[in-house]
């Protein structure tokens, strides 16, 4: 894999695009795959982890690049004075324009490395907005005010409205063409899925920087095949 595109860097953090498709760190299976860590360190030198992203998540992730910095970036995320706003493409049509979503989140015990809504789990909140609206689908701007496990998955799966692809709290790992396309002419092959991960996108952090204290944005705009699905859906399941 190629190094993802840089968004900022200083001698203090870096901000990249993460890809969908790796993890920022090893994860409990794959203990010697590449991560994103570990891709981004043979050309940025030693980095620390602030935060996470889910491996089929893509979008704006930030690295600390010594200890002091970590030490300060990981207190405002602990602390929830950061900013993150997210893209989420999800299934049916939501039908307010806005929301928020106020549900405690914990470990599923019946399912280990999942979530879900528990009234004795941690305090969780995304706050919601409409973007665009399909017959079938609806893309959300999402913002966390905390940083659960598998948050905004969690959340719009609890009022009804799962990822269009999330194939644990949604059951689709996949989205087709043929789902909302009329008339769709199959041909003899198996038809190829227009996307198959998850229809999530941390498009936007805002943070205070470690060292000066200038409060920073930083955007990451929308990968290719979330935007090809949105164009699928302007042209087959609008009416």
């Amino acid at each position: 894999m190629t190094e993802p595109g840089i968004i900022f860097e200083d001698d203090n953090i870096l901000l990249v695009n993460k890809p969908a498709g790796i993890t920022v760190i090893p994860d409990r299976i794959h203990t010697t795959r590449e991560t994103l860590q570990s891709l981004l360190q043979k050309g940025h030198g030693r980095l620390f982890v602030v935060h996470r992203l889910d491996k089929d998540t893509s979008g704006v992730i930030c690295f600390a690049k010594d200890e002091v910095s970590h030490k300060a970036l990981s207190l405002q995320f602990q602390n929830h004075t950061v900013n993150k706003i997210y893209k989420a493409l999800v299934k049916g049509r939501v039908a307010n324009s806005s929301g928020t979503i106020k549900e405690p989140i914990a470990e599923n015990p019946s399912w280990p490395g999942t979530m879900k809504v528990n009234k004795r789990g941690k305090e969780a909140l995304s706050i919601y907005e409409v973007l665009e609206s399909f017959d079938h689908a609806t893309l959300l701007q999402v913002e966390i005010k905390t940083g659960r496990t598998h948050q905004i998955r969690v959340h719009t799966a609890f009022i009804g409205h799962p990822l269009l692809v999330d194939e644990i709290y949604g059951q689709t790992s996949a989205f087709y063409l043929s789902s909302v396309k009329r008339g769709y002419k199959f041909s003899g092959e198996e038809e190829r899925p227009t996307i198959s991960r998850l229809t999530l996108h941390a498009s936007e952090l805002s943070l205070v920087h470690p060292l000066t204290g200038q409060a920073m944005k930083f955007n990451a705009p929308l990968p290719k095949d979330m935007e090809t699905v949105l164009r699928l859906l302007r042209k087959y399941d609008s009416k």
